[in-house]
């Protein structure tokens, strides 16, 4: 599959239906704030930093740099173009940015550690600009990577592909998962539980939650308007994990890699638009 084949826009009339009703009855069922259209027009905007921003830190992936130096240089492109960078004090997360490597599954803290020669290397980030978050991260080969890393890294973006696949309305979040699971597990690999996708836009986490596993046609239908992010983390041995004693970084328990693709995805009403498009 291909991202620019996964791209979709809004062809018809954005209240072809009533809008503002269902609006309301997702903001009271389930707490799910619907975007209108200059909302769109905002998030549009920041993920387009987003994306620029994940641009300008893969030109610099190469073994011998510092995950600090990853941190300094989202910093510096993000305050360059006026926006704020939301995992900064978030919950008490010390950094700009997630930087998670090899066997860490997702929330790793920039530090000294150097990047080596075939190591995998997630960079997750989310800026805010105008009030609005965009959220998007790729997995990044430092060097020549090995075969387990070549392939940990094609399940991981295949599986956000087929995700997103699932996106249009009267299909459900579980369809997501399912999509998801599939997959992995066909490939031999596994998908993390305890982390999933969220909403975004007008908060860094906002309700739905998008788990990347789970049973076809279950779960909240999806309606026009509806911003989630997904985002599988995908391990090449089993899903177990703990969490190391900074109480943020994220670890495979058997020491397996693990990768992760992430975009902020917007439910159209003929199928759905990336509002964070790298290719």
């Amino acid at each position: 599959m291909n991202y620019k084949k996964l791209k979709r826009r809004l062809k018809k009339s954005w209240y072809s239906y009533d809008f503002d009703k269902v609006k309301t009855q997702y903001d009271t069922l389930y707490n799910i704030r619907l975007k209108e259209k200059k909302d769109i027009v905002g998030m549009q905007k920041a993920g387009r930093v987003a994306v620029d921003l994940l641009n300008h830190v893969e030109e610099h992936i190469r073994p011998g740099i510092t995950t600090n130096y990853i941190n300094s240089l989202v910093e510096e492109f993000t305050k360059k173009n006026h926006a704020i960078s939301a995992p900064l004090n978030y919950n008490g997360f010390p950094k700009s940015v997630c930087t998670s490597i090899n066997d860490v599954i997702c929330h790793g803290i920039p530090d000294d550690t150097v990047l080596n020669d075939g190591d995998i290397v997630n960079v997750d980030v989310t800026p805010i600009l105008e009030g609005y978050y965009a959220d998007t991260s790729k997995t990044f080969f430092v060097g020549s990577p090995g075969k387990d890393a070549e392939k940990i890294v094609s399940v991981a973006r295949e599986c956000l592909q087929r995700g997103i696949l699932q996106v249009k309305p009267k299909n459900r979040i579980g369809d997501i998962g399912y999509a998801i699971q599939k997959y992995a597990e066909g490939q031999g690999c596994s998908v993390v539980r305890e982390y999933v996708g969220h909403g975004v836009g007008f908060e860094f986490h906002e309700p739905p939650q998008i788990p990347h596993f789970g049973k076809k046609g279950q779960g909240i239908p999806f309606v026009p308007g509806m911003v989630f992010t997904i985002e599988p983390m995908i391990n090449l041995g089993k899903y177990n994990l703990h969490v190391l004693s900074d109480n943020w970084t994220v670890v495979t328990d058997d020491g397996s890699l693990s990768a992760q693709f992430e975009q902020t995805i917007l439910v159209t009403n003929n199928g759905f638009e990336i509002l964070t498009p790298f290719d």
